[in-house]
């Protein structure tokens, strides 16, 4: 067997497709993409497809309760009319 290759290590690592976990915490594909992009969210491409690991939504809910995402609300300045 290879040194990269464990068979424990591969029975405790879960794979779960992006949509799917997508779909459970209830956020848009534009907001992955966006939090992928930032490099908040950490995904695996197998096959053309992006998959989450179980390390991988851990870190990210500990990061987002630790509040490193959290960022200041943005009220939005009203347009006055001109008359």
């Amino acid at each position: 067997m290879s040194a990269l290759y464990s068979p424990t290590e591969q029975a405790t690592t879960t794979v779960i497709s992006l949509s799917k976990w997508l779909e459970q915490v209830g956020v848009t594909s534009c907001t992955a993409w966006r939090w992928r992009k930032k490099g908040w969210l950490k995904t695996i491409n197998i096959a053309g497809r992006q998959y989450l690991t179980q390390n991988a939504i851990d870190e990210f809910h500990r990061r987002a309760t630790a509040g490193e995402f959290s960022q200041p609300h943005k009220i939005p300045s009203r347009k006055t009319e001109i008359s």
